[in-house]
Formats: C-alpha cells, structure tokens, sequence
C-alpha cells in the first residue's frame, strides 16, 4: 500500500487504495493512543505551519496536537491580525513562507481553490483543512475511519447525509470518499439547501427525513452553515428542527445499529436533539475528534516520508 501525493488537497485526486493507507496507518495511531504512547518521531526536526484565515478551534487544535505528538516544531500564524489583512496577496505571503522553510503547511481558506494555488507556489507539502464550499479532505477520512471502526467495513454500507448539504464542503468530501468506497450514499435536505447537480456524483437525493433515512447503516448530520447563507434558506429553525432535525423518532426509521454522526460544532435543537447526540450506544461524535487527530497524524507521517524519501516504511505500510 502507498501513498504518493505531494499534498492532500482533496479527496476527488486519491485512489482508494490512498485511503486505505491513510485509514490504517490512522487506526494504528489511534490504538497506540489508547494505550498511553503518545509521542512519535516522524515529523522529528520538521516544521509545521499552520494557517487558518477563517476561525477553528477543534480542527486547528487538532492539527496543532497531531503536529506535536509526531515531533514536529508547530507554529499556529494568527491570518486575522497578519499582513493579509493589510493587503498582502496569497502569492506574497507564499514567498514568505519559502523564506520561513516549513516543511508542511496546513491551510484553512474561505476561498475555494485557494489552498491548490498556495501549493503550486511553495516548496514544502501543503494540506488542506477546508477551502471555501470545495473540500475539507481530512474530516471525510476521520469520518472514514470512525464508520469503519464502528461497522467492521467502509464499504457496502448504505449512508445518510443530511442538512446543509449545498453550502458544506465537508458533504462534498464525503460523497467523494463514500463513492470512492463503493457505498450508497443518500442526500436529505430541504430544496433550498440541495445543491444543483449533485445527483451527478451517483447519489440518491431526498425532501422527506422519513424516507432518505429508512434502513441506512450511518446517519450524518451537518450543521447549518449561517456564515455563509446570504438568504432566507429556511423559515425558521424551530421549522427546520420539526422537519430536518434528528430526533428519536425519525431515526426509528434507520437500522436499529444505525449510528449517528456529526462533524461539528453542533446546533443542539436545530440539526440534532441533544440527548441523541450524547447517546452513547447510537452516536459516535465524540470518537470522531478522537479519529482527527489519528487520521492527521497519518496523512503527516506520509507527507513527510514523501518529502524526505529515503526512511523505511512503518510495518503498517508494508
């Protein structure tokens, strides 16, 4: 098993057999974790720079905590208070990167194809933590991952996503990754919230909670992303909840080992009832940040082996 790419800027350019790599080496992190090592040397005399232009904290911070674990010098660049904001263009602050010498540069943008141009301009391996409405390729691959532990198999599997599907780039990833996986992905949102198009992708598309639910294996919800709507898209979200909020009831309608997912942060009454998503046998949020700090853990590691390109594969990899 390899994993050849210079980046990860998505998930459409990788190979399934890519994600299979990523996944295991992830899940090897993963139980390591659990059972108490916490530090590793493969990012040893490497430098990690993080840039976030929009704000984050669970997927900065875990970036940040994989970077560490793994040895690297880590350093977060505050892109609200940088020269950016004086009017610095993307390409300029490529260059200065370049004089800095990092070795992989973590990259959240609000602009879509932003993260793909500062990669062709700098000399280090760039990542991709969400770029406007196109990809956020490393929560599709922890999410990945936490279907697969939970269900024995990231294939065959018949899965929901549901909400916000149009304005999500994190939906986009996971269509991509789920098709990739042979699974059968269904969408359920409101028509405001579907974007045009998206049956060519292979998926099934619903109006009606009740019906895209019936009998799936997984159940993903997405938050409503307010920031980016700049129109009435719902009426209200006491309506929204009633008809597209998870709850009890319409989950009765998924398999009765259906689990339940959301990448977060979470609108409690909104896009899920609270109690469900603290339901410890049917919602797996929780090991889903546990996963992200595996899985970027593991797309690190190959990076840098790519980049320094003579050290031996991990047993994992053989």
């Amino acid at each position: 098993m390899t994993y050849r790419a210079p980046h990860l800027l998505g998930i459409e350019p990788l190979h399934p057999t890519e994600i299979t790599t990523v996944l295991d080496l992830a899940q090897t992190y993963a139980e390591d974790a659990r059972a108490g090592r916490r530090h590793w040397d493969a990012l040893a005399d490497m430098t990690q720079i993080n840039m976030f232009f929009e704000n984050s904290t669970r997927t900065q911070a875990s970036f940040e905590l994989a970077g560490k674990r793994l040895g690297a010098d880590v350093m977060n660049m505050g892109m609200q208070t940088s020269s950016v904001k004086k009017g610095e263009t993307l390409i300029d602050t490529a260059l200065t990167l370049n004089a800095m010498r990092p070795d992989l540069l973590v990259v959240r943008h609000p602009n879509s194809g932003a993260v793909d141009l500062l990669s062709q301009k700098v000399n280090c391996a760039v990542i991709n933590a969400g770029d406007g409405r196109h990809e956020h390729p490393t929560q599709a691959l922890l999410d990945a991952l936490t279907i697969r532990r939970a269900k024995g198999r990231l294939h065959r599997l018949s899965i929901a996503v549901c909400g916000d599907i149009a304005h999500s780039r994190v939906a986009r990833s996971n269509i991509l990754l789920l098709g990739k996986m042979e699974n059968r992905v269904r969408l359920i949102a409101p028509p405001t919230l579907m974007p045009s198009g998206v049956e060519e992708f292979g998926v099934e598309c619903f109006d009606n909670m009740e019906e895209g639910l019936r009998d799936v294996d997984v159940v993903m919800m997405l938050r409503l992303q307010k920031e980016r709507m700049d129109g009435g898209f719902i009426p209200s979200e006491r309506e929204y909840f009633h008809r597209y909020g998870l709850d009890a009831a319409k989950l009765a309608h998924a398999r009765p080992d259906a689990i339940v997912m959301h990448p977060g942060p979470m609108n409690r009454g909104v896009e899920i009832d609270g109690t469900l998503a603290d339901d410890i046998n049917r919602s797996v949020i929780q090991e889903q940040v546990e996963m992200g700090v595996a899985v970027r853990m593991a797309v690190m590691d190959l990076l840098a082996r790519n980049l320094r390109g003579t050290r031996a594969p991990r047993e994992v990899m053989a």
